[in-house]
Formats: structure tokens, sequence, C-alpha cells
């Protein structure tokens, strides 16, 4: 009986860390067997291609490597992660919670292409990752909204206001804008689960934005 893969997206500064490990806190606290994951996977050789495009390797910005190209890289860097790290104890009935998946590829490689070719491509996405390479197809994904200004100013603290450490999505503010607008456009025609986590007085309550993830997700923990 195979597991649930439950997935936490979302633009750079939206939360997605924090809420991932809120919601492993609580799938803890409930007796649920879980393996928690975040992509791309830094720490292992799988996501060298990864590393080189956002170090600029291939291109100074994101505009420069071809949509179909990156994703791929991340899409290697995905199926090393499952192959090696995750199968068994998917295919075994654990729930996997990831930071970040395919999701991810769609939102900012999609936001290099004209609107028009937006569905195309995630149709193409989907099928190479899910039917050809056989990544496993998320059950929820729970989209973090936040607006790309107020996520800059939370990646100024992450890096204490060191700008040389953003990669080339990250610094990249015109990238980041379309990438807000594919989003959304993901979220609606993919069925994700958005959750606003921006209101009137900036970001929402941590603990807030954790409770709605968690109500998002309860049913297939039952």
């Amino acid at each position: 009986m195979k597991g649930k893969l439950i997935v936490i997206e979302g633009l750079d500064g939206s939360g997605k860390a924090t809420q991932t490990a809120l919601l492993c806190e609580k799938l803890k606290t409930m007796g649920v067997e879980y393996d928690h994951f975040s992509f791309p996977d830094y720490k292992n050789e799988s996501s060298l291609l990864v590393r080189m495009y956002l170090d600029g390797k291939f291109g100074d910005n994101a505009d420069q490597v071809n949509p179909y190209a990156a994703s791929c890289f991340f899409a290697c860097d995905r199926y090393a992660s499952f192959r090696t790290q995750w199968q068994d104890k998917y295919e075994g009935g654990r729930v996997i919670v990831c930071d970040r998946y395919t999701t991810s590829n769609a939102v900012h490689q999609c936001s290099k292409l004209p609107s028009g070719d937006w569905d195309n491509f995630i149709n193409w996405l989907f099928d190479f990752e899910y039917n050809k390479i056989g990544l496993p197809e998320p059950d929820a994904v729970i989209y973090l909204r936040v607006d790309p200004e107020i996520g800059q100013e939370l990646l100024k603290h992450r890096y204490n206001g060191d700008e040389k450490k953003k990669d080339i999505h990250e610094k990249d503010e015109d990238h980041l804008r379309r990438s807000r607008l594919t989003a959304d456009h993901c979220a609606e025609v993919c069925g994700w689960h958005t959750i606003e986590c921006v209101d009137e007085n900036g970001m929402r309550d941590k603990e807030d934005i954790a409770a709605e993830v968690f109500e998002a997700v309860r049913s297939l923990l039952v």
C-alpha cells in the first residue's frame, strides 16, 4: 500500500521550510510515520547540475537557460532522491512531506514562457516526471501565497543582507514577479490548496498558517 505525498510549495521567502517543519511536528505528535525531504537535495551529488544552474554557470539569469533543460536538472535530482532515499518508505505506506517538488519546476520554469504556452509546459512536465521517469504524483500540494516583495524582505534576513548569497532565481525580482503569476495559474488549473499568508498587517502568524496547512491535509491522514 502506497503512502501519501504532501508537497509544500511557494515562492522564495514564503515560509516553506517553516511550514514543512511545523507540519512534521504535528504528524509526530499524532504518531504518524513520516519522512521529510527538501528539494533541491543540496547535500547530495545528484544536485550538481541544479547548483551549477542556480549559481549562474549556464547563464547570468534564469531566462538564459531553456526551461525544458533546467527542468531536467531538477527532475534528475528528485529521481535520485526517490530511488535512493524514500521509494521503499513511500511504497511501504509512509507519509512523505516535501519542501518543493515537481511543482517548483511548474512555477519557476513555466514563468520563462509566454502565457499561452503555460498549460502545454505543465502537461509536458507532469507527464515527464510522473509518467516517463516514474516519480510519484502528490496527493496534496499546499501553495503558500506571498507577495514577491515580502518574500524578498524575508530573504534579506535569511542571508543577513548579503545579496551575493542569493541564487539566480532569488536575485531576479522580475523572475519572481512572473513566477507569482505562474504559481497562481498552476494552483488554479492543478487544484492546489492555496493559503494566503499575507494580510493587511503583513505576514500572518506562522502558527495560524500551520493550522490551515494541517486542515488541508487532515483527510489524507485518517
